[in-house]
């Protein structure tokens, strides 16, 4: 392996810093390069559909910590366009060509957009710290929000709107909000917090096209169930899509993300490791013991901490790296209803309720697949994850990812 004179990091996001930071913990004293195609330094995402909607949060409150110490070139606002592996070049849409030692992909995921060909004024995604800002702007003067889509981010965008006051409706394709990630007994947990606290739940539907007046503002939407909302503000949250188009042609194998190996290191076509490359974060996709060595992405934030560590430790010490094994972790708050979560509950097969009190919002939830145990989630019931944790914990300290390849 060749002297790693220069790294360029390719995502200036959580990953991104995080991967710049750990290269330095490491001892790498070396040229550093972050590129990010957004004009801002790295900050947190977590907050935009939380404090951010409702507690007042300015933008710099999202600002991730940069340390003095980093000593890293910022290259922001600048997208970057192509890479060139054998050539070991990154390439921006600016025209400029970065030579690199060594290279961490991070240029993590963007939103779903609305698949018709156009929307009304007032329909937003919510991923970037620009997009939060303009819904930040406009939801305490909105006469009714819809938000499209009941997952993790939907929730949260609604549970924002309620504690400002303003009337939500969330609309829904499956019959449970939650279904996909966390199964029917969260879904029915959380459709009872929407409901409690005022929000206009449709589930089974669908959005067919939204409405807007004259002036090309949005009115509200046409349900496929036949029915009209009315709206003057909507949050499409229908998931993200891994930023992976720049690297077509570059040999790596994309699909559904840019697939590496358990040592975070994408792979050829071929599948052998591509050389002096690493990855972390959304976009990327690798083999999980707990998933039976099926390959898994993750949009968590402690995965992007966590997976941004491991792969600058392969990049320096490829020989000493112990593969990256986690064991994935989530949450998100609805209401004042802490929702955490161990594992893979979305691979599930089967799940059982362990303790459920409306009362006082308690749940806790087991996932398994072919018998085995695979995840658990609570709700307001954090400390009873420490077991599940411990025993995911053992169980990937009993696997062994295959040798590194010198």
């Amino acid at each position: 392996m060749s002297p790693l004179r220069r790294i360029v990091v390719v995502g200036a996001s959580l990953a991104g810093l995080r991967a710049a930071e750990a290269l330095r913990r490491s001892g790498y004293a070396g040229e550093l390069v972050l590129v990010g195609d957004e004009p801002h330094l790295p900050y947190d995402r977590p907050p935009l559909t939380k404090q951010f909607l409702n507690d007042g949060w300015r933008p710099e409150q999202t600002a991730l910590p940069v340390a003095p110490g980093l000593d890293a070139t910022w290259r922001l606002g600048v997208p970057v366009t192509r890479l060139d592996v054998s050539a070991h070049a990154v390439h921006l849409a600016d025209g400029a060509r970065l030579h690199y030692d060594g290279a961490v992909l991070a240029t993590g995921a963007r939103a779903r957009p609305w698949p018709g060909p156009t929307t009304p004024t007032g329909v937003h995604t919510i991923r970037g710290l620009d997009d939060a800002i303009q819904v930040a702007k406009a939801l305490p003067h909105a006469g009714r929000l819809l938000i499209v889509g009941a997952g993790f981010l939907g929730g949260e965008v609604a549970a924002a709107a309620r504690a400002l006051g303003v009337p939500a409706t969330l609309v829904e394709s499956q019959d449970w909000p939650l279904l996909a990630p966390a199964g029917p007994h969260v879904g029915r947990f959380v459709a009872a917090l929407h409901r409690a606290h005022g929000v206009d739940l449709r589930l089974g539907v669908r959005v067919r096209d939204f409405t807007g007046n004259a002036r090309g503002e949005l009115t509200g939407a046409e349900l496929t169930d036949g029915t009209n909302v009315e709206a003057d503000l909507a949050v499409l949250a229908l998931g993200a899509k891994p930023n992976i188009e720049w690297l077509a042609g570059s040999g790596l194998i994309t699909d559904g993300g840019l697939v590496c190996d358990e040592y975070c290191r994408p792979l050829w076509d071929d599948g052998r490791p591509a050389p002096d490359v690493v990855a972390a974060g959304d976009l990327a996709r690798w083999p999980h013991p707990l998933a039976g060595n099926e390959l898994i992405s993750l949009g968590h934030w402690s995965n992007a901490v966590e997976q941004a560590t491991a792969a600058a430790q392969t990049l320096l010490q490829p020989d000493t790296t112990p593969g990256y094994r986690p064991v994935p972790s989530f949450w998100s708050d609805l209401y004042g209803v802490r929702m955490r979560s161990v594992g893979l509950p979305h691979l599930a097969d089967v799940s059982a309720v362990i303790e459920h009190d409306d009362s006082k919002h308690r749940l806790v939830v087991t996932y398994h697949r072919n018998g085995q145990l695979i995840g658990a989630l609570t709700a307001n019931r954090t400390s009873r994850l420490a077991p599940f944790r411990a025993e995911f914990q053992r169980h990937l300290s009993g696997t062994h990812p295959s040798a590194l390849p010198a």
